[in-house]
């Protein structure tokens, strides 16, 4: 039996059911006696976020403890992934703590908020267990799961709404540092990339920063006026001068060190006092100091 359950357990699996009059009332038992899965296993996963609940009508919330209490009418979830539990995440970094909000520094490989197979590599999930006592944690905006940079999280509803309409109004100013291949002076040293996106404004603005030949590799300084999905990746594919390891778009841009695209800057006036506040990433340029843009 042992040796059938190890089997069951190397593949990915995505299990929900009601529970019934019959079920174990506890949610590691229940996830047992449906999945084959090793209870081990189980709490491991619920413990990185793998598994849901729903209460009749109400939302589904993610399940952790394996004492969890159910009730016939629960519709649990667990979406087990071994290659997925056994990943391990940078850390990121806390920048600067306002108490009503925080900024931080994520790392490239960590993602924003978690998925369905868990949030034990999520940006959510660290600043969860930073904070004690624990606070509320509302995302305002995201950055790609390759990219760094500098990431603000709310930590009550009306400094969330603030920060989001600040964003939406786009109040809030950006500015990026990337590597590109080849040489943009050659068209325009500085300049603005507006090509529409997915039917909508698009507007990069950027400096050159320096060109390296040796590599055939620039690092440029960016602003966006717009904010559209994977913005600066696509612009920079569009030119011709894909941001180096971006893997999903470019050619010839591949790198063994990840993507080169942080996010350095963050200014914006405070939804609490009004004055205005610049956030920045205490990093040295890769190679050349910023322009101002």
């Amino acid at each position: 039996m042992n040796r059938k359950r190890e089997v069951i357990s190397a593949k990915p699996l995505v299990f929900k059911k009601k529970a019934g009059t019959s079920d174990p009332p506890q949610a590691c038992d229940f996830f047992a006696r449906h999945t084959g899965l090793p209870k081990t296993r189980i709490k491991n996963a619920m413990g990185k976020g793998a598994a849901w609940l729903r209460k009749g009508t109400g939302k589904r919330q993610r399940i952790r403890r394996a004492t969890a209490p159910i009730k016939r009418g629960d519709i649990l979830e667990l979406f087990y992934d071994e290659t997925i539990l056994n990943r391990e995440a940078p850390e990121a970094l806390l920048v600067k703590d306002l108490g009503f909000y925080s900024v931080w520094h994520k790392p490239p490989g960590l993602v924003t908020e978690g998925t369905n197979y868990g949030d034990h590599c999520s940006l959510l999930r660290q600043v969860e267990e930073y904070f004690v006592p624990a606070r509320q944690i509302f995302p305002i905006h995201r950055i790609d799961y390759e990219a760094s940079g500098l990431v603000i999280l709310a930590h009550d509803q009306k400094t969330a709404a603030a920060l989001s309409r600040l964003f939406r109004d786009h109040l809030i100013e950006k500015r990026y540092r990337i590597e590109v291949l080849g040489n943009p002076s050659k068209k325009m040293p500085r300049g603005l990339i507006s090509i529409p996106l997915d039917g909508k404004e698009a507007v990069t603005e950027f400096v050159l920063e320096r060109y390296y030949p040796e590599t055939d590799i620039s690092t440029v300084a960016v602003r966006l006026r717009t904010g559209r999905l994977h913005q600066i990746r696509r612009h920079f594919e569009m030119i011709g001068h894909p941001v180096i390891g971006d893997p999903k778009h470019g050619r010839k841009n591949k790198n063994t060190e990840g993507m080169k695209l942080s996010a350095i800057m963050l200014r914006f006036p405070c939804p609490v006092t009004g004055q205005d506040v610049t956030y920045t990433l205490d990093e040295a340029p890769p190679r050349a100091g910023i322009y101002r843009i």
